[in-house]
């Protein structure tokens, strides 16, 4: 099937990596006619948006900003832009699943997915997890269920919508990204804005932006919650999940069946979504029982010396840090965090340190510093000195002999940074795998 996505005779792609050369190889088997030329800045330096009214269609990379001067001046001269996910979404013909949210969406997708695959034959994760989705397209079929992680990057510019679409909470991010915080937000509400009414919109009432984005959504509405009130489809009472449909209440899970630390919400979401699709109780919680973390996400890496090890690498907000501190409770006496500046608000993170301090806090540049000063700049002050003075560092073998150094037997030494990590690492999994290898190197 070819697409409406495609003006005209030229295309650039701008931005190569994975995501583009995906597009490159989904639009050589269509149009071989089409003259097809790729951008990158790592490639091709800063120079590399030059010229570009020069083709009739622009494809941007989602780590490309559409927001950049260059290329708004391209549509104001009458350019054509689109991306590879609305290319996909203009083509598919199975059943889509759209997942999105500052945190959690990638532990939702893929346990909506392993539930699902207990029950469908053709059930298949793309997007921002890492699997391109034109990869996934040519060989589905209207069976087909696919289930997408969608970032913001990615609907920023949609204009098209799943049949279903999951919201999770959103929490300011990628403000080296967006002008502000409220075109974050709407970028993640545009996953709803191209629905009918026959599709359906999940999320949790308890987050006040959902509810105002979503005010005017066009779809029906499903809600989970972790608590039971008037139009709550799937809920938690007395340690149990349930589901309510057509005024019929099932018990699903028990919590304390759940395998995954702090992701109670995630599992509402997946469980929801499930159900709607017919899914029965019994075998959604057979297919949670054994499902594990998935890596960088409170992974527990081991205990080594008596000190056990929590790898949350892809923690890069604030709000994410305090949900894992939450989620382990008092035992974490050492915390790891810091990390590339996007200029994130860190006074949530420091008034948690402040009611919940660690003994041990290990800082890396740029925001460790910005982190301690969030600590230290909480009105109430009383608790100050339970929390010690922060060790700088500046490599992840400094950090982990310290936490080896510092942390006491029988103690939780965690890495869940607050922050992004291009000033040291390559990318959260590079911080997240060279924790993980220093833990155990160090450890034996």
């Amino acid at each position: 099937m070819k697409t409406t996505e495609i003006k005209g005779k030229s295309v650039l792609i701008v931005g190569f990596g994975r995501e583009g050369k995906s597009v490159e190889r989904w639009l050589k088997t269509r149009y071989p006619a089409l003259l097809i030329e790729h951008r990158d800045r790592q490639l091709d330096g800063d120079a590399y948006l030059t010229g570009i009214e020069a083709f009739d269609t622009l494809i941007r990379s989602p780590g490309i900003s559409p927001f950049l001067p260059e290329l708004q001046r391209y549509v104001k001269s009458g350019g054509f832009i689109t991306t590879g996910t609305n290319l996909f979404f203009s083509c598919v013909t199975g059943i889509t699943i759209g997942v999105t949210g500052t945190k959690g969406k990638s532990t939702t997708s893929s346990l909506i997915t392993h539930i699902l695959k207990h029950q469908y034959p053709d059930v298949r994760l793309v997007g921002n997890i890492g699997i391109s989705m034109l990869d996934e397209l040519d060989s589905g079929t209207p069976q087909t269920i696919y289930v997408i992680e969608l970032s913001s990057h990615q609907l920023v510019d949609i204009r098209y919508s799943p049949h279903i679409a999951v919201l999770l909470g959103i929490v300011s991010e990628h403000l080296d990204y967006y002008p502000d915080v409220t075109t974050y937000a709407r970028a993640k509400a545009r996953i709803a804005a191209f629905q009918t009414p026959t599709d359906i919109v999940v999320y949790n009432p308890v987050h006040t932006i959902l509810r105002e984005i979503l005010e005017n959504a066009p779809a029906r509405r499903v809600l989970f919650s972790e608590r039971r009130k008037d139009g709550i489809m799937t809920y938690v009472k007395r340690g149990h999940i349930y589901t309510e449909i057509a005024d019929t209440v099932e018990p699903v899970i028990p919590i304390a069946d759940i395998p995954l630390l702090g992701n109670v919400e995630n599992v509402l979401a997946a469980i929801t979504v499930v159900s709607l699709l017919g899914g029965k109780p019994y075998d959604i919680a057979s297919s949670i029982r054994p499902f594990r973390s998935l890596p960088h996400r409170l992974e527990l890496v081991g205990t080594y010396r008596d000190i056990t090890f929590y790898n949350d690498s892809l923690a890069t907000i604030p709000e994410a840090t305090v949900h894992a501190l939450r989620a382990l409770g008092s035992n974490v006496t050492t915390l790891i965090a810091g990390g590339y500046d996007r200029h994130l608000d860190y006074t949530v993170l420091g008034a948690y340190l402040r009611s919940h301090p660690v003994e041990n806090l290990i800082l890396f540049p740029d925001t460790g510093k910005r982190i301690w000063e969030a600590i230290g700049s909480v009105t109430d002050s009383t608790k100050r000195r339970h929390v010690m003075a922060p060790h700088m560092v500046s490599s992840m073998e400094e950090a982990v002999r310290l936490a080896y150094t510092l942390t006491k037997k029988g103690k939780i030494c965690l890495l869940s940074p607050a922050s992004a990590s291009y000033n040291l690492f390559k990318n959260y999994e590079d911080r997240g795998n060279q924790y993980k290898h220093l833990v155990k190197m160090l450890g034996s």
